[in-house]
């Protein structure tokens, strides 16, 4: 879960894996997989640096990114 704010500055807790999308329109929207759409106060680059520290936390973006191993002598 992150924590956004709406526009009225009341934080809204919402699960990080069913966002769907982000918009700037010059509010940012967040559409879940559930087709509910939130207007916050942050930023889309904020938004997706609260949901990749959220995947981490988790493990799941380490689990998704590609691991380069090297040759060692």
């Amino acid at each position: 879960m992150i924590t956004v704010t709406r526009l009225n500055g009341s934080k809204l807790m919402i699960n990080a894996l069913l966002v769907e999308l982000i918009e700037e329109t010059p509010d940012t929207i967040i559409t879940l997989t559930t087709g509910k759409k939130y207007i916050v106060t942050e930023s889309a680059s904020e938004l997706r640096l609260l949901i990749q520290s959220y995947l981490r936390s988790i493990g799941v973006l380490a689990a998704t990114q590609k691991i380069e191993k090297t040759e060692g002598p």
